[in-house]
């Protein structure tokens, strides 16, 4: 496909291979060959270079795989979360959004009666605004009615949501306790909510925390 978007681009500004291959530096064969699909192993930086004479800019963007790899407290603390869900409400892990091509997957989903919502969990955060940005492209795409973003009880996260509470609120309007006690009863959470779950080893009540 860029390759093709190339040519086009060449033509439409009357240059040739041979004019691009100089300005570049690369012989005529290798811009021919980029502009048929003939380079499986060209690198990023030849075709920025390529793009760039055309004058077209390159933008590339990651998107998370459908193997992530998960620690032990990743796994933990969306196991203590689910424990706080009434038996009624249905959960799913490792949920595919549902469009098609599109690779990312939620952590889980918890669905009630005609609702559910997307879960994700992370248990050292840093960059909110990325977050909230990630999350909230996430919930467009991904066919549900909200996020839960299911945090661990450290200090580390306590000084993150200190500094981030005004960016973050108007994503996750809900306060946590509400939404835990509603998914506790099996009620819908009225909204997307950042939940913090302590653990069992540092309290055995294992009461969530305001957010």
């Amino acid at each position: 496909m860029l390759g093709t978007e190339a040519r086009i681009a060449r033509r439409d500004r009357g240059l040739s291979m041979r004019a691009v291959a100089a300005a570049v530096g690369v012989a005529p064969a290798t811009i021919w060959r980029f502009e048929n699909g003939r380079t499986p192993r060209v690198s990023i930086l030849l075709v920025a270079r390529i793009l760039a004479v055309v004058g077209l800019d390159l933008s590339i963007r990651a998107f998370p795989g459908p193997d992530v790899l998960r620690d032990g407290a990743h796994v933990a603390l969306l196991a203590r979360f689910r424990r706080r869900l009434h038996p009624s409400l249905r959960w799913s892990s490792e949920v595919p959004l549902p469009n098609a091509g599109d690779r990312r997957r939620w952590d889980g989903v918890v669905r009630g009666p005609g609702w559910r919502y997307g879960t994700e969990a992370e248990t050292g955060p840093q960059d909110a605004q990325a977050l909230a940005g990630r999350l909230e492209l996430k919930r467009r795409d991904g066919g549900v009615d909200g996020i839960l973003l299911v945090l661990s009880d450290t200090r580390r996260v306590r000084i993150f949501l200190a500094a981030a509470e005004g960016l973050l609120g108007s994503h996750f309007p809900v306060p946590g306790r509400v939404a835990l006690e509603r998914l506790a009863a099996g009620q819908d959470p009225g909204g997307s909510s950042i939940i913090v779950v302590r653990g069992s080893a540092r309290v055995s009540s294992d009461e969530p925390t305001e957010t």
